[in-house]
């Protein structure tokens, strides 16, 4: 077990630090919300639209779990779980008038998410702390919306369904979320395995494993693990759906954006983590060509 928990920690601190060293550098290209574009398949689009692309991704993500567009069943508390730095927080509160707070392991995203949130005139509706996502700071039953938008990721363990680690990340987003709240998780797969194979084919584990070394990622899971989790769970109206199609310009778009002026300078002075990550990018890019990356959108709702 302590050999575990160490491991755990060495994986929290390179978050962290990851994180640290990079969020300044993604904000200054493509501001303030840190996660995948949302596109019509096919599409080529400008940088304006990318960011444009990131709010749709957040509509799009409440539409598929069907929250509802009715004043009065709005979410009145949320919880972002891997907030970065507040982006769907703020956006999330400003659309329904609602409470949000994030948690993040990186030191700096909680400061600079605060610092934009008072900036915005939301620093009595939003807040944002250092927090573990395994072991989070809040009482059961507190939120109506607990949202999870590409933080799963680098929750351990999720390729073994009755770890200890992926039972507790998903057991908390379930365990503060309120009756009949909405959880929506949105995050990186590997594809399904079919049904005569056991594993991932060699080349497939060995991308993924240098992919996991430069992001700070343990092992990746498919979208059906997700669904298999949260059925043992008891949860209701889980469904899934693969939108790699629709994030397909957006890898492309972000090493054309490192590969500007600002982009290459601001780069070289966010840190060794950060230029470690960049250069990982065509690999991503490789493995949702080749069909191994899936990225997932997962959601369900607590009992009543």
């Amino acid at each position: 077990m302590a050999g575990k928990e160490e491991k755990e920690g060495k994986l929290q601190k390179g978050i962290a630090e990851f994180y640290d060293e990079s969020s300044g550098l993604w904000e200054n290209i493509w501001g303030d919300h840190m996660h995948h574009g949302f596109y019509d398949p096919d599409s080529t689009v400008s940088l304006s639209d990318h960011r444009l692309a990131q709010i749709r991704m957040i509509q799009e993500s409440l539409r598929f779990a069907s929250v509802s567009e009715e004043r009065s069943k709005w979410p009145k508390s949320i919880v972002d779980v891997g907030c970065g730095i507040g982006g769907s927080s703020r956006y999330l509160a400003k659309k329904f008038g609602a409470t949000s707070v994030g948690i993040t392991l990186s030191p700096v995203q909680a400061q600079r998410a605060n610092a934009l949130a008072a900036a915005q005139g939301l620093d009595d509706k939003v807040s944002f702390e250092v927090a573990d996502a395994l072991k989070q700071p809040f009482p059961d039953g507190k939120f109506d919306l607990v949202w999870s938008m590409e933080s799963g990721e680098h929750m351990p363990d999720k390729a073994k369904l009755s770890t200890w680690c992926n039972r507790q990340f998903v057991g908390e987003l379930a365990r503060v979320a309120a009756p009949g709240a909405t959880i929506i998780i949105v995050t990186w797969c590997h594809r399904e395995l079919g049904p005569d194979e056991q594993s991932l084919h060699p080349w497939e584990q060995d991308l993924l494993k240098k992919i996991c070394d430069a992001y700070y990622l343990p092992a990746w899971c498919s979208a059906s693990d997700y669904v298999k989790l949260l059925q043992s769970l008891s949860l209701q109206d889980i469904k899934s759906e693969d939108w790699s199609r629709f994030v397909a310009p957006f890898w492309p778009a972000v090493i054309r954006s490192a590969l500007t002026w600002n982009g290459l300078t601001s780069l070289l002075r966010s840190g060794l983590k950060a230029i470690k990550g960049a250069l990982a990018m065509p690999l991503m890019i490789k493995g949702y060509k080749k069909n191994l990356i899936k990225f997932a959108i997962i959601t369900c709702r607590k009992p009543e």
